[in-house]
Formats: C-alpha cells, structure tokens, sequence
C-alpha cells in the first residue's frame, strides 16, 4: 500500500554536518556538466548496494512484486548485487537516519514525499541534478512512455532533482453503489461532484440506515497527504509559497474544517481510525469513504466476499472552486557515496522507475503509473485499465495533481501531527474551528522557524 503516516519525531543531524557533508553532493572529480560526473562501471566490476524500501516491509503482494523487480534486475546486470532491505518500524526517513548516524546509509531509499525536504537539506540524499546531470535526468523522464509532466518534478529541490519519483497515488472518493440503491438512490445519476451534494446523499442513506454512512481518511492523523488536497480545492494551503509562514490558520483553511465539522454534527461521518475506515468500507459498514486509490485492491476484494458493487470518483469540489488533489507516495532517493555504488544505484533507480517496473508496479500493487502513457491505446497498460475501469479517476487527478508539501526543518512530523490534532479537536471533539486552526498554526510556525 502506500502512505505510511510519519508520526515520529526526527532528532536533529546537526551534530553530523560533516559526515553528511561528505556523502551528499557529486563524486569527485571534473567540473559537473549537463551529463554529469557519474562514473560508469566495467562489464566484469562486482558491486553489491542496498536498496530499503517501505513496501518491502508488507508481506504480500507488495513485496513479492519489489522482489520480483529485483530479481529481474539482478538477471539483466550480473555484476550488481541487490539486497533488499525493509524499512524500520521507526519510518522511512527515521529509518535511514539511524543508519546515517551509524554510518551505513543503504546506497537507495524509498522515501515519502513529506520527507523531501529533509532528505535534502539534513539527511544527505544525492544531488541528481549534479551527478547524474540534466541529461541523464531528461533521458530518464523521457523515453517511449515519458513520465507525466506533474509527476516528473515531484522530488525536484531548490531548482535541483534529489530523487526519482517513484509510486504515489491521487485520493478518491469510493462508494458502495449497493448501499446507494438500498437507500433509493441511483448510483448511476447520484450527483457526487461537490462536498454538499455528497452531504446530501449521505444523509438519506443515514436516515436509511440509522448510522453514520461516511469516512474520510484525510481528516484524522496520518491523512495530511490528502487533507492538504482538500484545502488546496477550498482556496487555502497549509505552507506560503515562499515557504516561511504556515497558513493552515487562515479562513479558507478554517471554512474546510467547518465543512467537515457540520458533516459530523449531522451524523453523517464516522470517528475512526484509519484502519478502521477502510476495513469498515472494505466490509460494506459504510457506503461512502475518501482514502488514496491504491486501497482498489482491498476493496475489490472486500466487496467480492460481502457483496456489494464498488464504484469510485474524482473528489468532490468546494461548490463551484477547480479540485486540487494532491498525491500521496514516494520518490527514490541515492545515498551512496562511493562512486562505483552510485553508478550501481543509479541503474537501480532507473529500473525501478522503468516501463517494465510499471507494468508490475501498477497491476500486482495498484499505485499509478507514472508514465501515464502506458494505459493509452497502444501501451503496455492499455488492457489492464480497460478491465478495471476504478482506476480512470485516479488517472483523470493526474492533469490538476499538485504536490504534497514538505515542511522545511527537521521537525516537519511534529507540523503534521499538530495539523492534524487540531483538525481532529475540531471535527469530532467540540473544538472551535478558528481557535483550534489559528492556535495550530501558530505552534507550527514555531516549529519551523
């Protein structure tokens, strides 16, 4: 699956500037130039990296797909060894700092997107942009399926790439067209395209059933990804575009949260945790529910056992204000510091973020390939979109994604987590909105700074 919420807080590396002076930045040697400065390894030289991934870490269908890419690249380059490694229970950027601080960083990271900026500025991800160069960057966006334009500058850093984006998904609003039918709606002609409309076809299948009919994941702790989608579509954000001031305090941002409020004081929404979101709406105890549309699977097959018909949607939009979803997900991210292991790593990244890794990425996993191209007539994606039609949704929120913010500093989990808190304080336990959003925007500003 994909987001994995980052809810611990990171210790400070200042204590470490210069070690990860010397493993961030280009390999020695000539002046960097458009094709970079990576060095190229012989035919017959061995090398051996570690690659530590997130989704190595979920038995199943997530792993045995990663393993199954890394055997196929290890078939194809013989002289590189992979060793696949989990990331810890601490979190994928927690995790990869305590190999830093050990120092042994694996050679390759998967690292979500929230994480960008420290990975950068603190933890020593590789300048690509400076070691592979811009060639070797376009080279890799391009190509007979090219990466989508939005998704392509996801890992991009201060006018410099530090990572290739790697899965992400949009959130999607799923519903139980079962339910829908069982409460006299058609879910064929059901207007789901605003928040009130949603409201209102909430409400009749609760006065049906007697029990809240909705969830949103984005709106209790560790759904930061999408909330920030949802404030985007209302007219608010939660960080300036200069990056200095927190504005999840302001009106709009307030107005999202009182929307969501209203919902819940009318007994349309459900107080639960994420697990119990989805894993209720997988089992047909709820009829509408937001989440990320890498959950397809999971539903699919929770509405094959409970039967009951599934459907999804593009989010619904503020009254008449364009939708601005933005992407949940991760970018790879170098660490290697020797030059014949990031020559070996960067054939890594690339493999990883190939056609070929698509194929499997997209139809074993269910993440959003990010060459979109694929799943036009013709590509290698094209059948498997046409047999599951729940993916056109996600594909539709490419063209209007917008990026998940990264809080600048090393405290950036603390900022979603008070986000978060507040938002929760607010919607299901009697806060006031404008108290609890302003107060939390105040204490991130001083966790920023």
């Amino acid at each position: 699956m994909n987001t994995r919420a980052r809810l611990a807080g990171i210790a400070s590396l200042a204590a470490l500037g210069v070690a990860l002076a010397g493993c961030s930045g280009a390999a020695s040697g000539s002046d960097a130039t458009a094709s970079g400065r990576l060095t190229e390894l012989a035919d017959d030289q061995q090398v051996e990296i570690v690659f530590e991934s997130y989704n190595l870490a979920n038995v199943g269908t997530w792993a045995d797909a990663i393993n199954g890419l890394l055997d196929e690249f290890m078939a194809e380059h013989p002289n590189i060894t992979v060793v696949g490694q989990p990331s810890s229970s601490a979190g994928t950027a927690a995790s990869v700092q305590q190999q830093v601080l050990a120092g042994d960083p694996p050679d390759v990271a998967q690292l979500t997107f929230n994480e960008l900026d420290f990975a950068a500025t603190t933890l020593g991800a590789q300048n690509l942009t400076d070691l592979v160069g811009q060639d070797g960057l376009d080279e890799q966006f391009a190509g007979d399926y090219p990466y989508h334009e939005r998704a392509r500058v996801l890992a991009d850093w201060n006018d410099a790439t530090y990572g290739l984006p790697y899965v992400f998904s949009t959130p999607v609003l799923w519903v139980n067209e079962t339910a829908f039918e069982a409460a006299g709606l058609d879910p064929e002609t059901v207007d789901l395209s605003t928040w009130d409309a949603v409201a209102e076809a909430a409400a009749q299948i609760t006065r049906s059933t007697g029990k809240p009919s909705m969830s949103i994941s984005c709106i209790i702790t560790g759904g930061s990804w999408c909330m920030q989608g949802l404030f985007r579509s209302n007219g608010a954000q939660v960080l300036s575009d200069d990056r200095t001031t927190i504005e999840f305090g302001s009106d709009a941002a307030v107005e999202t949260v009182e929307t969501f409020t209203a919902m819940y004081e009318d007994g349309l929404l459900t107080n639960e945790d994420a697990t119990s979101q989805y894993e209720s709406f997988a089992q047909g105890a709820t009829a509408i529910h937001v989440n990320t549309s890498a959950l397809q699977g999971a539903f699919m097959m929770g509405a094959e056992a409970a039967g009951w018909t599934l459907d999804a949607h593009t989010l619904p939009a503020f009254g008449d204000q364009a939708v601005v979803p933005t992407n949940s997900g991760s970018f790879l991210a170098m660490f290697a510091s020797e030059p014949e292991k990031q020559a070996a790593a960067w054939e890594l990244m690339q493999w990883m973020t190939s056609p070929r890794a698509y194929e499997v990425i997209s139809t074993q996993i269910g993440y959003l390939p990010l060459r979109n191209t694929m799943t036009e007539e013709g590509g290698p994606l094209y059948g498997w979109v046409q047999q599951n039609p729940l993916v056109t949704p996600n594909l539709e929120q490419l063209d209007a994604l917008e990026p998940w913010v990264s809080y600048p500093g090393d405290s950036y989990a603390q900022v979603d987590q008070v986000l978060a808190t507040a938002i929760e304080e607010s919607i299901f336990y009697g806060a006031d909105p404008a108290a609890a959003m302003t107060e939390a925007a105040d204490r991130a500003q001083g966790l920023i700074r």
